[in-house]
């Protein structure tokens, strides 16, 4: 799995906008149900946890629902929320937060804040 990823020095940016992508191109998704929204500032519970089942952490998508984190939380969280706050394995949680919550943080707050403030 490693070894397919992004090349080096690509970033993990891609990892968000593939998911924007499948929201705005339309992915398959049962009929009637709403699609989330593109921006995770947006999302419910629910949208969180179908982000995460579809990265590929469907048992860990679960600590989220469970934890009642929704997108304006998932862009609040440190990386010692998700390591000690949500009881997810070590090797998990470390993904989940580098590759997919730092990013969309990334990307939320860069898109507010186009002189970079943060970066």
């Amino acid at each position: 799995d490693e070894g397919r990823g992004p090349a080096p020095g690509s970033g993990t940016r891609q990892v968000f906008s593939m998911a924007a992508m499948n929201k705005e191109g339309g992915s398959g998704e049962e009929p009637g149900r709403k699609e989330k929204p593109a921006d995770p500032v947006e999302w419910t519970v629910m949208d969180v946890v179908e982000y995460f089942t579809e990265a590929g952490f469907p048992e860990q998508a679960t600590a989220f629902q469970e934890q009642e984190i929704d997108g304006k939380s998932l862009l609040l969280m440190q990386r010692t929320d998700v390591l000690t706050g949500l009881s997810i394995r070590l090797g998990p949680a470390l993904k989940i937060y580098e590759h997919h919550i730092k990013v969309l943080q990334q990307g939320h707050f860069e898109d507010d804040d186009p002189d970079g403030f943060l970066g």
